[in-house]
Order: C-alpha cells, then structure tokens, then sequence
C-alpha cells in the first residue's frame, strides 16, 4: 500500500509556523478543534508536533510570549518519509491520532491520519475476506 493513497496534502491540514507566539498556536488549535498540530520552519522543513499539554505547561513555566520552537518537545510525533511502510505507520497510529510525512528534503508534505489507516484496513479486510479452514 502506497502512503500517498493515506495522505492528507498540507494545503488540507492546519499547522504553525516556530515563530508564531504561544498565543496565535492555541488560537489556531482551538479555531480547528485540534488536540495536537505540526509545526513548520519557515522553510516548510518539519519541526515537531506540539499538543495541548506542551500549551499547559509551557504556559505555567514561561508565559504567552514565547515563540512555538520553544515549546516542541524534541522526538515527540517525528515525521516519516513518504516512502514508509505500512507497518510502521500502524505502529505509529497506535500512539498518535496523525504521523507527520516529508519528502527526502525534509519538507513537510501532509499527515497520514489513525482515521485513514483504519478506513484503508476495513476496506482491504472487507474487499479480501479471510479464507475458510
């Protein structure tokens, strides 16, 4: 299975740049009704994932004015290649609701979302249904 099949362009998903203000990400969060969202450098490169924990307690330890860089955690929700297999993106989907996806230049092309890799794996099991004993 192609993970281009599973993904979610970047034009149809919300994310915030690392220098945009604690402030404008949860505004952002909160306009979408999200509970974690990537984050980009300006060069469309990705750079993490923050949730609406790191918000918390980023918020009680340093305040609103802190640019978002300062609030991903390092190795939280990391991107795979576009290339990825599907075992790995099912044993990603099992700890996060989305996988971030790059492309070899580490340029953020989209997400592979839990939702499209259950409705993908129904499908599959629907359409080649076990053999009998």
């Amino acid at each position: 299975m192609n993970v281009i099949s599973l993904l979610t362009p970047k034009t149809n998903v919300a994310w915030l740049y690392e220098d945009w203000t604690i402030r404008q990400g949860l505004e952002k969060l909160r306009f979408h009704g999200y509970t974690a969202i990537p984050v980009l450098a300006k060069d469309g490169s990705y750079v993490g994932t923050v949730s609406e924990g790191d918000f918390l307690w980023c918020l009680l330890d340093q305040g609103s004015g802190q640019p978002l860089r300062r609030v991903i955690r390092p190795g939280f929700n990391p991107a795979v290649r576009i290339d990825v297999a599907l075992e790995e993106l099912v044993e990603r989907a099992l700890r996060q609701s989305f996988i971030p996806v790059v492309d070899d230049r580490g340029a953020f092309v989209g997400i592979v979302t839990r939702q499209n890799i259950i409705k993908r794996l129904t499908v599959l099991n629907v359409e080649q249904p076990a053999a009998h004993m």
